[in-house]
């Protein structure tokens, strides 16, 4: 029900939400304190994967592709996740200089993150009966930000998914409006300043752009 174009427009959304760039920034490196017990940890790639998440995985599917760092990478496999890397000079150089040197490593970020997060929430759009291109960006970017439709906020808000005789637009916006709540009242500062992610699908819901037609200002970048 998706089309190759809405696909590609979300996408692009997602992209500007992670990196601020529509084409996707695939080096973009950071650091922030929201690993285990707040300590910090690298986050990296066009859809932003993490030290102490599955960045392990990327690197391993990199490798197994026969990127052209592949053999520089093999000594760190072992590490990732199990011992911080995140003030290895040496681990993050090459972590950029790959994302910027070689093709490989941008088509298997490509490749992983269509795997690890767009197939899933493509799943939970389909399974649950929604139809709408915008319905499927809310509920990607909720798979990037927070790995899944979070069940403590789904019982947060009354309306049920279509496939349980909800109304589609009806529990997108109420989704969509109580994870906004969440973020900005959240406790951690970093989660409140990503509000703008929520702020955008808001507006799209406003604009009735539920098939995705219309531009989109997603956090300042038109799309």
């Amino acid at each position: 029900m998706i089309t190759q174009l809405q696909k590609n427009k979300i996408l692009q959304v997602i992209n500007v939400f992670e990196t601020g760039s529509k084409e996707g920034k695939y080096d973009t490196l950071v650091t922030y304190p929201d690993g285990k017990n707040g300590t910090r940890q690298i986050t990296y790639g066009r859809s932003q994967t993490t030290e102490q998440g599955n960045l392990k995985a990327l690197i391993e599917k990199y490798i197994a592709n026969k990127g052209l760092f592949a053999n520089d990478f093999k000594s760190y496999v072992s590490k990732i996740g199990k011992v911080a890397l995140v003030d290895d000079a040496d681990f993050k150089k090459l972590l950029k200089r790959s994302a910027k040197e070689d093709i490989i490593m941008r088509t298997t970020q490509d490749e992983f993150f269509d795997v690890l997060y767009y197939q899933p929430a493509l799943h939970f759009f389909e399974k649950n009966l929604f139809t709408q291109a915008l319905s499927m960006l809310v509920i990607y970017d909720s798979y990037i930000h927070s790995g899944s439709i979070p069940s403590f906020l789904r019982e947060r808000f009354p309306e049920n998914v279509p496939l349980n005789g909800g109304d589609e637009k009806k529990w997108i916006k109420q989704y969509v409006d109580t994870r906004h709540k969440w973020l900005i009242n959240h406790s951690k500062k970093l989660l409140q300043k990503t509000a703008y992610r929520t702020k955008c699908l808001s507006e799209q819901i406003s604009n009735n752009n539920w098939d995705l037609s219309k531009p989109i200002n997603a956090n300042g970048t038109m799309v």
